[in-house]
């Protein structure tokens, strides 16, 4: 009988358990229990718990990220996970945007949570090809907010058909604003689907600067499709010191990182 993955928040230890796993690609129970300190049955049990989610999937032995390189996690699992890291991202985020400028924000939870700090800001032209960041924005009065045109997709609201690039390519925007799948140690800023990478594409070449906002668990995950390099962007904001190589690549080219971790 097929049973549908449930919804779950994650407590504290699980969601560094995800890191983990998400960070190696495979991970031995064993492992886990040593690193984290805890019993066998303990991993066991989160394991099951995240794999019923659909956030893991289980081996004999251990436990892997599910359709790691092919396809993304769903869009409700993906809206609970990280959701303190985003919220710190986005704070950050939007204390840089200046008031009075012009922004396209495509789509993805963590560009979903800059929206709603930039609620307060005045004198915003912004440019979405998501229909959650145009209805979170549109409460801002101060914020005019035009929606690209295309098809909606159900599934996050998301709107990435090939009418939707000739659309952004109308514009040139002060900061185009994107979110991203994985990053990987070539320098490579990937996603999983090729019509998100050829909206993203269309934002990169049609901004005077391009920002990233990409929490922790994206550094060293694999997807299928680039979408840019490191030297097509010029700031990267994220929640805690990316691991090596990524601080040595950052810095050669030039790019801006910014580091939001916990407030003390």
């Amino acid at each position: 009988m097929f049973l549908r993955p449930f919804s779950m928040t994650p407590n504290p230890r699980q969601s560094l358990l995800l890191d983990e796993v998400r960070a190696r690609g495979s991970v031995s129970v064993e492992a886990l229990a040593e690193q984290f300190g805890v019993t066998l049955q303990t991993v066991r049990r989160d394991v099951k718990l995240l794999s019923g989610a659909g956030l893991l999937a289980r081996f004999h032995g251990g436990v892997r990220v599910p359709s790691s390189t092919t396809e993304n996690i769903a869009y409700r699992q993906r809206q609970q996970l990280n959701e303190s890291a985003k919220q710190r991202i986005a704070r950050a985020v939007a204390a840089a945007v200046p008031h009075g400028c012009s922004l396209i924000i495509n789509i993805g939870t963590t560009t979903e949570a800059i929206a709603r700090e930039l609620l307060h800001h005045k004198g915003l032209r912004v440019i979405t090809n998501n229909l959650n960041v145009a209805a979170i924005l549109s409460d801002n009065p101060e914020c005019e907010v035009i929606v690209a045109g295309g098809v909606v997709r159900s599934r996050d609201r998301g709107i990435v058909v090939e009418v939707t690039v000739d659309f952004i390519q109308q514009f040139k925007v002060d900061i185009g604003l994107i979110g991203i799948s994985g990053i990987e140690a070539d320098g490579s800023l990937r996603d999983f689907d090729y019509r998100e990478v050829k909206v993203a594409r269309a934002i990169i070449e049609h901004s005077r600067e391009v920002w990233v906002a990409a929490d922790h668990s994206k550094f060293n995950r694999p997807a299928m499709v680039e979408l840019a390099r490191f030297d097509q962007i010029d700031s990267l904001f994220t929640d805690a010191a990316p691991p090596p190589p990524f601080p040595a690549l950052l810095a050669a080219a030039g790019v801006n990182c910014v580091t939001c971790g916990e407030a003390p």
